[in-house]
């Protein structure tokens, strides 16, 4: 499996590296994409397609054939473009690719009306019922369960002196987060943590599980809401996320069942994932990086919020959570990049590379946590930008602040070519980060 360099070695995460400066860049032909090796560290290879063919065609390991946009003016251009849909409707799609994009299991769940595959203007008004239930006030109002969460789970191992980060931590918090913003009772949250944790295991590999632990999660969905629609009446209704959606409307209309469920399975699946890898990437970055993990840590030590938060965001710059944005549709032929676009083809924007593209970024390879000009991608651009970026982003802060004050002599506790990462499309996500420090 490939390797990323060691800190303070050419190359590597401390080591200033020449802009898009990669082993590749001599090479005359395309890298190989989407193997193990390619997944442990992707960044050279996208800096090769950067240089060399920044909108590439290229055949997934699902056999689909779509475009790779891979810098970062393209990729934000292509982000906001009208004429790339999110509607798989317009996935001009031979037999053999049927199904083989956007969630598995959505289709056949009746869970596609939800902001990811929808376009304007249903997406106009589905985003703005949404936004009435998901509001910032809703995201700082919460902060105080996120830090009772964190200090929850870190209690559950700290005394054991090591730990598996992602089963253990950047894991349970998003997930026990997320079900209590929509309101799941506390006796059913472990079903929950079950059916998301098929979710990520099979990321990349057999669907049929996760097919079937979203058609679990729906069925439960509609009933819990059918429940919480009966109990809208009550005083003693809870002030939760599902509520809230089936409460908002618009000029006297209301979501549909299905579109409640949708919105909360999407939530769910969109909003813990990004965050298991947020603080796993994150946490993996910081320890690979003593300089930044002492700079961090004086930071959450002086409670200095400026410099905490410039650093999650150049974390979710440097490695980010979502390696390419999810599927975009061609609705009729047209160019991105110098590249002809033909109507019906699939796009797919790659923010890992976009986020290290010299053009925008100056030394794109160094982790700088203090980075102000920092406009990434990682959560997408225009009307389709992440809903939940704020609560990702303070679930990210606190996470990585505690655990690091409470364990401060946290360290790896495996070589860094013996980790995995996982072998999906979308997300970028270690399978397991073993650490040991000092019991607690």
């Amino acid at each position: 499996m490939g390797r990323q360099g060691q800190a303070g070695e050419p190359g590597g995460p401390d080591a200033q590296a020449a802009p898009g400066s990669c082993p590749l860049a001599g090479a005359e032909s395309p890298p190989e994409l989407f193997t193990w090796e390619f997944a442990a560290d992707p960044y050279p290879a996208y800096a090769w397609l950067r240089t060399h063919a920044p909108v590439h065609r290229t055949r997934l390991p699902s056999g689909v054939e779509a475009w790779l946009v891979t810098r970062y003016a393209d990729a934000r251009a292509a982000l906001a473009d009208p004429r790339l849909s999110k509607n798989p409707a317009h996935h001009d799609e031979p037999a053999h690719a049927k199904g083989k994009t956007g969630i598995p299991g959505e289709r056949k769940a009746e869970l596609m009306t939800h902001l990811l595959n929808i376009d304007p203007p249903d997406h106009t008004r589905l985003r703005r019922l949404v936004s009435k239930a998901f509001t910032p006030r809703r995201v700082a109002e919460f902060a105080p369960r996120v830090q009772e969460l964190t200090d929850s789970l870190i209690d559950s191992f700290a005394a054991r002196g090591s730990a598996d980060l992602i089963h253990e931590f950047a894991f349970p918090l998003p997930i026990y987060a997320i079900c209590e913003l929509l309101g799941v009772p506390r006796e059913d949250q472990d079903d929950f943590r079950d059916w998301a944790g098929m979710m990520i295991r099979h990321g990349g590999g057999p669907r049929g599980g996760v097919a079937r632990s979203v058609k679990k999660m729906r069925a439960y969905l509609a009933e819990l809401i059918h429940r919480k629609r009966e109990d809208l009446g009550e005083e003693s209704a809870r002030d939760d996320l599902i509520s809230g959606l089936i409460r908002a409307s618009d000029h006297g209309e209301h979501l549909t069942e299905n579109e409640v469920a949708a919105m909360a399975f999407i939530l769910l699946f969109a909003g813990f994932e990004t965050t298991v890898n947020l603080i796993g990437n994150g946490t993996y970055t910081l320890l690979r990086n003593p300089g930044r993990r002492a700079e961090f840590q004086r930071a959450v030590a002086e409670e200095d919020s400026a410099l905490l938060a410039s650093s999650v965001e150049e974390l979710l710059r440097y490695d980010g959570p979502v390696e390419l944005a999810t599927w975009r549709f061609a609705t009729r032929p047209l160019e991105i990049g110098g590249q002809r676009i033909a109507s019906g083809d699939p796009v797919l924007v790659v923010l890992a590379a976009a986020d290290r593209d010299p053009a925008r970024f100056p030394a794109p390879d160094t982790l700088d946590l203090a980075r102000t000009d920092n406009q990434h991608l990682g959560y997408g651009h225009g009307i389709h930008y992440c809903l939940g970026a704020p609560l990702a982003r303070l679930e990210g802060q606190y996470a990585l602040g505690t655990l690091l004050r409470r364990l401060p002599d946290l360290r790896l506790a495996a070589e860094p070519e013996e980790l995995r990462w996982r072998g999906g499309l979308i997300m970028r996500g270690l399978r397991t980060l073993p650490v040991s420090f000092t019991p607690r």
